[in-house]
């Protein structure tokens, strides 16, 4: 992703330090879940496309979700990029719910294709967001085995490749993943099916301050805002605005009510983003579960309008 402006600066060091839940463990999501499966992720290495970690990362994906009621398909396409064709494949899982339409809980699970060489694991910036989407996974499969349905929407969990530039960051070498499907939606008339789109990206960082992004539509801003006042979380949410280029635009230009949920404040400075500094020691349980809470209770939220 690539922000539009770099002038920002946090607010006061108080507003972003991590307080301990205050409400019953079992009442929360599990964040120690997600972060699990994010360290296994980060197990496998860089996973930059056309490398070996990459096929790695689409086995891991594809093995958790073959299994007994998950609706699994898998989107393979050819990118165009500055190093030629490159093989690219999204993974889409789909939960069936009561009412017509879908809601989106997306993610980019590839690492920088530049950085190659360098170790970037991604651990923030892929992995735990990946791990994030796979433990929501795991709720809503508990909810819909045995042909059951959710109370509201279907929800749809996409992990999208190639959001990271090949080359450098520009609209046509960048968030391929997120270009093709949204292209491929609009001419099969899936888009229209879509009442949300909810992006999360580097929102496992220990020192937790996601932004509100500024070509993010309104009205979900305002429901995850209602969701995080519901815990207690809202020092966590929306302190700052910024306008981000990431694998939401293709569904924002397309009329698509979409929300990047995005913490583009990795470290000092951010000098923790798109380096070798990217690892696990640096995300946090305690933010994950901050994550699923919220986006469990706006997916809520989001059904009763």
């Amino acid at each position: 992703m690539r922000l539009f402006s770099s002038t920002w600066k946090k607010f006061a060091a108080g507003l972003v330090v991590l307080a301990p839940l205050t409400m019953q463990a079992q009442q929360h999501f599990d964040g120690a879940k997600a972060y699990e499966y994010a360290r296994q992720f980060v197990s496998i290495g860089p996973r930059w496309p056309t490398g070996p970690g990459h096929v790695k990362a689409e086995e891991f994906l594809r093995s958790h979700f073959q299994r007994a009621h998950d609706q699994l398909e898998e989107d393979t396409f050819t990118a165009s990029t500055p190093i030629g064709s490159v093989p690219m494949r999204n993974f889409i899982v789909r939960f069936p719910g009561k009412k017509p339409g879908a809601i989106i809980l997306a993610t980019h699970y590839e690492t920088n294709f530049p950085l190659r060489n360098i170790g970037f694991v991604g651990a923030n910036d892929g992995a735990a967001t990946t791990g994030l989407l796979l433990a929501i996974g795991d709720r809503l499969h508990a909810q819909t085995v045995g042909g059951k349905k959710l109370d509201g929407y279907s929800v749809w969990l996409v992990f999208f490749d190639g959001e990271e530039a090949i080359n450098s960051w520009s609209r046509s070498d960048s968030t391929y993943g997120s270009r093709h499907l949204a292209a491929r939606w609009g001419r099969d008339g899936t888009l229209g099916q879509i009442k949300a789109f909810m992006l999360a990206d580097m929102i496992g960082d220990k020192d937790l301050d996601i932004q509100r992004e500024s070509n993010s539509t309104g009205w979900l801003i305002g429901l995850m805002s209602q969701a995080a006042k519901k815990f207690g979380y809202e020092r966590y949410f929306f302190q700052r605005e910024m306008g981000v280029e990431d694998d939401h635009l293709a569904f924002v230009e397309r009329g698509v009510p979409s929300i990047d949920v995005i913490d583009l404040d990795y470290g000092p400075n951010n000098s923790y983003h798109h380096t070798a500094k990217d690892t696990m020691d640096k995300v946090s349980a305690h933010s994950l579960t901050i994550d699923g809470d919220v986006f469990m209770e706006t997916i809520r939220l989001i059904g009763l309008r």
